[in-house]
């Protein structure tokens, strides 16, 4: 017996040496770098992927095309997975790209000009107005990250969106959403958020095993971060005025830039990067709740269910003794001779 047990063990060992971790599609964290380096993986570029566009005021989703924002059409969407594609995801690659490691101050996209005896821009600007009354929001992803836009509340504790918004419009009235960070604005004007201030954190990974091929010129992205502004000018002057027009305006102009800083922080893991976005969710809090309800309906189907088996049980055993008596009886009181 013992000689068998020690052969188990031994197999079990030699077993556990053979196993190999690995990860699942679309979750195994990149390495970037400054410079490409021969014979390793990492990327010297950072893509910025764009989502579909929907917003709590509308039941209807809709592509980033749709609006006529800065697009390519050169370059094939990324493949989605099987859940991705069941809860309606449409990533699509953007003309926003990155040096790793490279600040910018100002980088112009493009330029959208919607005339006026254009019929297909006027559709254009028409669906832009529509999605900044219904508060749009855009979600974009960097390394498997939706970009967020952070803000403080009252009580001075930082809170993470998942996506930003289009644009802002003022009301007749003078009223605007939460969203908007336009002061003294014009009544019944729309404000276009052009302009993407992008601050994106990594860790350099000069301790770790995985990061000691590139020092201080590689790193992992453990957070992306945006600021949305108004500013009408392609040189990103800060000083310059927004981007507005109004419900009867025709002849519109838009320039699209941005502007990227990069910062080390190696006292978050590559792991636990998605923290401080869980932590500023509001669904992230213990729905109590909603749990007692659904102890209670599972206890209570637990029980209906039971006392049937039960019913069930006592009528068969029931017949059974009663079958049992009968043939006890009949031996006992059987045909006389």
């Amino acid at each position: 017996m013992m000689v068998i047990r020690s052969s188990i063990v031994v197999f079990l060992v030699l077993l556990l040496s053979s196993i190999n971790a690995f990860y699942l599609p679309g979750l195994a964290p990149n390495v970037f770098c400054r410079n490409p380096i021969p014979d390793s993986k990492c990327k010297p570029k950072v893509e910025v992927f764009v989502n579909r566009l929907d917003s709590v005021e509308s039941v209807l989703p809709y592509e980033y095309t749709y609006f006529g924002f800065c697009s390519v059409v050169d370059e094939p969407s990324p493949v989605e997975n099987l859940g991705q594609v069941l809860f309606g995801e449409r990533i699509r690659p953007s003309p926003y790209k990155f040096d790793f490691l490279k600040d910018e101050d100002c980088h112009f996209v493009c330029r959208k000009t919607f005339g006026p005896g254009e019929i297909q821009q006027q559709k254009m600007l028409k669906r832009l107005m529509k999605a900044m009354v219904l508060n749009y929001q855009q979600h974009w992803i960097i390394d498997n990250m939706p970009v967020t836009l952070c803000y403080k509340n009252t009580e001075n504790q930082e809170f993470c969106s998942r996506g930003f918004p289009v644009g802002c419009y003022v009301t007749k009235s003078g009223q605007s959403k939460e969203s908007c960070n336009i002061r003294d604005g014009r009544n019944d004007t729309f404000y276009v958020f052009n302009h993407l201030d992008f601050e994106i954190t990594y860790h350099s990974g000069e301790a770790e095993a995985w990061g000691s091929a590139f020092g201080e010129n590689g790193g992992r992205i453990i957070a992306a971060k945006v600021q949305v502004n108004s500013l009408n000018s392609e040189k990103c002057d800060r000083s310059s005025e927004p981007v507005t027009f109004q419900s009867s305006t025709k002849n519109v102009d838009i320039p699209y830039t941005y502007s990227v800083k990069f910062i080390k922080n190696n006292d978050i893991r590559w792991a636990s990067r998605w923290d401080y976005i869980l932590k500023s969710l509001p669904q992230t809090r213990i729905q109590w709740f909603s749990i007692l309800n659904s102890l209670v309906i599972v206890l209570f189907l637990s029980g209906m269910v039971a006392m049937i088996l039960l019913r069930t049980l006592h009528k068969d055993i029931a017949r059974y003794n009663q079958m049992v008596d009968a043939d006890d009886a009949q031996e006992e009181f059987g045909w006389k001779l």
